[in-house]
């Protein structure tokens, strides 16, 4: 079997996790690995059914189209669930078959031939090498790395640590992250909103809107119906920077950065300036199932507009978040926090949610971005009349 291409411009994936072990029987369509690019996680699917000879290692960096394992199809599917024994695979008959040490599995602790070599030149014991490898196989990278100071007796509690090579996506972020803080003039303005008018609309409305369209009205819909306004009012802030151009757009792709196994990621709500208070509620509980079940596409999580971070579910309160390359800005909502507000002279315990925008200020001015921002707080803060044109019942499609 060889890699895949991933997609356009991708030379090289690294394979992030084997799923079967060397020797299993595995089924036409079965997933056998996962291999990170620098854009997305995708599983890799047997090409056919039968004995598995893998060729790489976890870690392993290689280049799109490069041979990753050999599946024998003559083998015959073994008796029960159970997979063949080692033993029994070396008497089978092989082709290009790997030496019988290689395909051997572990203890932790255990070196490989490769690394229990290096680690004997350096004169380290290979129990004190944390192992990366499967079933905690000391790799050659592992050894590459031991120190011979490793194993020294230390006096008080313990002191262990783990050194693991960041995933290939998680490169690329922290690359593209560090990119942003260098090459834009970012800065960050803030304000509050006061939660209230929206807390009652969802009191009074969210078990015949989830009844009915099956989906939670959250404050999602929301926040993305504020911001396409927003944007829509301030198209300087759904702008991007090309070389010596500005390139303007006349729609708003709204970025929602979700949890995902692999880490954050931020897919794309399309057009979502045509999109009602049930089509986004929607569309962001399809792309949340989809990253969390490691379905989402790279097409999903490229080409947006403007990005919509919610630190709040985590708990925090206030926060600078880092704009979305190419992206000019990007908005952080927060955790909604009971505080003593004056309301029409009177002190009111209100909940108040703090929010932020960061931008790029190469091409958004002070005016702008505060403007923005303001904008987003006075739909929120006043969503039936700003946002559901004094009809919540029509807007909601009660």
């Amino acid at each position: 079997m060889k890699v895949p291409s991933p997609g356009e411009s991708i030379t090289e994936v690294e394979i992030a996790t084997w799923l079967v072990e060397d020797g299993d029987y595995v089924e036409k369509d079965q997933a056998i690995a996962e291999v990170d690019s620098d854009k997305a996680t995708l599983e890799l699917p047997a090409e056919e059914s039968g004995i598995i000879t893998l060729k790489a290692e976890e870690g392993d960096a290689v280049e799109v189209g490069a041979v990753v394992c050999h599946i024998d199809t003559s083998a015959a599917k073994p008796a029960g669930d159970a997979a063949p024994a080692k033993e029994e695979k070396k008497e089978a008959p092989k082709k290009e078959e790997q030496p019988a040490a290689t395909k051997t599995t572990y203890a932790s602790g255990t070196a490989s031939p490769a690394a229990k070599k290096i680690l004997d030149e350096k004169g380290v014991s290979p129990g004190a090498v944390k192992g990366t490898g499967r079933d905690g196989r000391i790799t050659k990278d592992d050894a590459v790395k031991a120190s011979p100071s490793m194993g020294t007796p230390t006096s008080g509690g313990a002191r262990g640590s783990e050194r693991k090579k960041l995933s290939m996506l998680r490169r690329k972020v922290a690359e593209r992250l560090v990119s942003v803080k260098n090459e834009t003039a970012m800065l960050t303005t803030f304000n509050e909103v006061n939660m209230q008018p929206i807390f009652d609309l969802r009191k009074e409305f969210k078990e015949d809107f989830k009844s009915k369209h099956g989906v939670s009205l959250g404050f999602m819909s929301f926040f993305t119906k504020a911001v396409v306004r927003a944007l829509q009012m301030y198209p300087e802030v759904n702008s991007m920077i090309d070389g010596d151009f500005k390139v303007s757009y006349d729609f708003q792709d709204i970025s929602i950065a979700v949890s995902g196994p692999k880490g954050l990621m931020v897919p794309v709500i399309r057009n979502a300036e045509n999109l009602s208070f049930r089509g986004v509620e929607s569309e962001v509980k399809r792309l949340a199932i989809r990253a969390r079940d490691g379905e989402i596409t790279i097409d999903e999580m490229t080409g947006g507009t403007f990005t919509i971070t919610n630190g709040g579910v985590f708990g925090s309160m206030l926060s600078t978040p880092i704009i979305n390359p190419p992206q000019s800005a990007i908005l952080g909502m927060h955790n909604i926090v009971n505080r003593p507000m004056a309301v029409d002279g009177q002190v009111v315990i209100q909940p108040i949610m703090y929010v932020a925008l960061s931008y790029d200020h190469r091409i958004i001015d002070g005016r702008e971005s505060v403007g923005f921002l303001v904008a987003i707080k006075e739909a929120l803060e006043n969503p039936v009349e700003i946002l559901m044109d004094n009809n919540p019942k029509k807007a909601l499609e009660m």
